[in-house]
Formats: structure tokens, sequence, C-alpha cells
């Protein structure tokens, strides 16, 4: 698929995708979004991309929402459809059984706020904002915020977010528990691709696992979601990198995985 509206490279194992509208804060269209789907299920199965960027052009905005100018007229049957594509966008990013790391450069709100959710990990600048303020346009989020801002940031901060459509900064979304890090904005990248190519080097099937039981567990009763987890680490047992890791634990030695 030729990419219009994103930029997509691969380095060292490293996927980097920038959404790039700048002109419009990287707002999303329909068009955008399927650029997202095709580079999300691009690195799902090529074996050479171990780790997922997504960051913003410009430095105003990662995304700062879905395009207004195309929803305005939407009929409901067209919005459903458009929240459909979205949510199976990021739902194929959330599972993706490699990591996703959300740089956050700017504005994230709205859709933005809603794709950062779906990665794994999300990194801010210090000059990032983050909201759902679709309650001040007269709809409620789509894309997942209602479900998974919840499930990160617990119910009541999310309520008041979603509800009251308030924007909060870098700082504040750490003390909840939204952001991992914080960065000055001219470190954001560097130190997010630092901690991907980490990643890169750690066992790739025990990675996939850890994801795995993670989302796939949570929404379990505990003794059910205890025996996945438990089940996932028999399943690294199985790989070559489960004895390489050991073996160089107990010899006190520094393991080089393979990622088989």
């Amino acid at each position: 698929m030729e990419y219009k509206n994103i930029l997509f490279t691969v380095e060292d194992g490293v996927a980097t995708l920038t959404f790039n509208r700048p002109k419009a804060l990287n707002a999303m269209n329909s068009e955008t979004m399927a650029e997202l789907q095709s580079a999300v299920t691009h690195c799902k199965n090529d074996e050479g991309i171990k780790v997922l960027i997504l960051t913003g052009a410009g430095e105003k905005a990662f995304v700062a929402g879905a395009d207004i100018a195309q929803m305005q007229e939407m009929k409901p049957h067209q919005a459903l459809a458009f929240m459909e594509m979205g949510q199976e966008t990021l739902r194929l990013l959330e599972t993706m059984p490699k990591p996703s790391i959300a740089a956050v450069n700017g504005y994230a709100l709205g859709g933005g706020t809603e794709i950062s959710l779906a990665c794994d990990i999300r990194f801010a600048s210090e000059k990032a904002v983050f909201g759902q303020p679709e309650i001040l346009i007269g709809i409620i989020p789509g894309w997942g915020g209602t479900q998974r801002l919840p499930r990160i940031v617990g119910m009541g901060r999310a309520k008041e977010l979603i509800m009251g459509g308030e924007q909060i900064d870098a700082r504040r979304a750490y003390e909840i528990g939204l952001v991992n890090r914080i960065y000055p904005a001219d470190q954001l990248l560097a130190e997010t691709r630092k901690f991907a190519l980490k990643l890169t080097g750690l066992p790739g099937f025990a990675l996939k696992m850890a994801k795995h039981s993670t989302n796939f567990g949570y929404d379990l009763a505990l003794d059910n979601a205890t025996r996945l987890e438990a089940e996932c680490c028999a399943q690294c047992f199985s790989t070559d990198d489960q004895k390489e890791g050991m073996d160089a634990f107990l010899k006190k030695r520094k393991p080089l995985f393979t990622g088989r």
C-alpha cells in the first residue's frame, strides 16, 4: 500500500510510524486509519520487525483527534462504519504479538489519546497534551476511549476526562498512570528508540507471551487468568532462548538470544 498520510521506516528491527498530516495537526481521517491498519498488519507479519514506535510529524501534535471536517455530515450508519474501522485497527495494534510504543510529541486528543491507549507503552514529551474532548462537540469517544481509559487510569479519573472533556498535560498524565515516562521534547524519539532497541534484544517469543497473557488475562476470572499465564510461561520452555537465558544466568554470562 502506498502511504500518503503516514511515514513508515524500519531500522535495526524497529519500525517507526509517523502520522504525517502536520497542517491538520495529524488528525485522523478514514484514509489515514486505513494506512495505519495496513502498516500495523505489515509489522505483525514481518519477522524482521521486532518493535513498533508511533509518533507524529511536526512539533505540535501526535494526533489531534479524528478529522471533524470529514465527520461533520456523517449519517449514523456512516459514523458507525468509521468507528468500527478505528476499533478494528486499534484492536489489531493492541493485540499484535510485538511491542508497540507511543512517542507522544504533542497534542493527543480524542482519537490521539485512543491510539496511544492501544499501544503497550506510552512515552511523552513535556509538551504532550492528552484528553477526550468529544463531549464538547456532542459525541463520545468511539475508538475505545470509554473502555481502555478506565482500564489504565481507573473508572473515576476516566469519567472525569470523558464526561468533562478537559485536557491534561504530560505531568498530570504521568501522575494518573496514563504515561510511563516523560522526556524533554528534543530527547523523546531518541529515548523511545533506545528503549525499543532494548526490547529487540530480548527473547521475542517471551515478549509475545507476556503481551498475550497480560492482554487476554486481564478480563478473565483470576483462576482462568493465572491458568493462561501458566500455559504461556510453559510454552516459553519450547524455545532456544529459554535454554540460552537460563544457561547464561547459571554461568553468569550475558545471554545471546536469537529469537528462536
